[in-house]
């Protein structure tokens, strides 16, 4: 395992120029394999200015701490950098966020020194091709304060039933907690604070450039939204699912179930009750 340092968070739009290259020169095909490198941030502290911009887009108060998911959105620009420094084996144009999962392991102040790093997991097959993780994770000194798992899908031909199949598990009894209009701009709005300026988020006219009828909203995004709305633990464990995309503009609803110490919650669409994320909150 490579071990790069870095002085502080690298600039996400740095690495644009790479990633439109690779819709100029494809990949070669062969075996895929991930680089075994990770990234670390040594030792950073949060912007206040950003955060608070951070939070006024997804809905988190200003209330001295730093929400986990927003460490898992700065690491987002290690994972950037990861796929076109390395020797990155898939098109990252193609890429399908699937899946986020984040530990918190106690409140963070926004004051504290962290350090922040990213790594690859395993390769693992899919029904639809091939999914890997980015592992991270944030310190306190010695202590692991936060931790986030980020899944990607990259589409491949397969043979078929080479992906596992989720057990079948009951329907929450949802109720409905908020109905949200989010509007046409929210994906820029999103992009500002993010760094992630996927064009399928920006514009309806970029979109459409890869295939999509309007912009979607962030993946990232619309989980942020959903536990801003929560009364998150002090400790606890976040996992979401990334279903049908959200179209820019549209009119959402938010459900939850609270079942024992976990609440089940869900986004969908208000007009056809489609789901867009599915998630789980666990006291840990």
């Amino acid at each position: 395992m490579n071990i790069r340092h870095f002085s502080q968070l690298p600039k996400p739009y740095l690495a644009y120029p790479k990633v439109i290259q690779g819709l100029i020169f494809k990949k070669p095909k062969g075996e895929k394999v991930l680089p075994q490198v990770e990234y670390v941030v040594d030792s950073f502290q949060v912007d206040p200015k950003h955060l608070k911009a951070y939070n006024e887009v997804c809905g988190f108060k200003n209330n001295g701490y730093i929400p986990a998911i927003y460490l898992a959105v700065l690491s987002q620009s290690l994972q950037m950098h990861m796929m076109t420094q390395e020797a990155f084996p898939f098109a990252i144009l193609g890429l399908v966020h699937i899946r986020n999962q984040v530990k918190q392991y106690r409140k963070v102040g926004v004051n504290e020194q962290l350090s922040l790093s990213c790594k690859f997991g395993e390769l693992k097959p899919h029904d639809k091709g091939v999914q890997f993780d980015y592992i991270t994770t944030a310190k306190v000194g010695n202590d692991v304060v936060v931790e986030s798992l980020t899944t990607y899908l990259a589409r491949q031909k397969t043979a078929g039933g080479a992906g596992a199949k989720s057990a079948e598990t009951q329907t929450p009894e949802y109720k409905l907690a908020a109905q949200w209009d989010v509007s046409e701009n929210t994906g820029r709005r999103y992009a500002l604070t993010s760094g992630d300026f996927n064009l399928i988020h920006i514009h309806a006219v970029t979109a459409k450039a890869f295939g999509f009828k309007q912009a979607i909203a962030h993946g990232m995004w619309s989980k942020a939204r959903a536990l801003s709305n929560l009364n998150l633990p002090d400790a606890y464990e976040a996992d979401v699912g990334f279903k049908l995309p959200i179209y820019l503009p549209s009119q959402v609803e938010f459900l939850t179930a609270e079942q024992g110490q976990n609440t089940e919650f869900l986004i969908r669409s208000a007009k056809n009750q489609k789901p867009h994320v599915t998630g789980t909150v666990k006291a840990l």
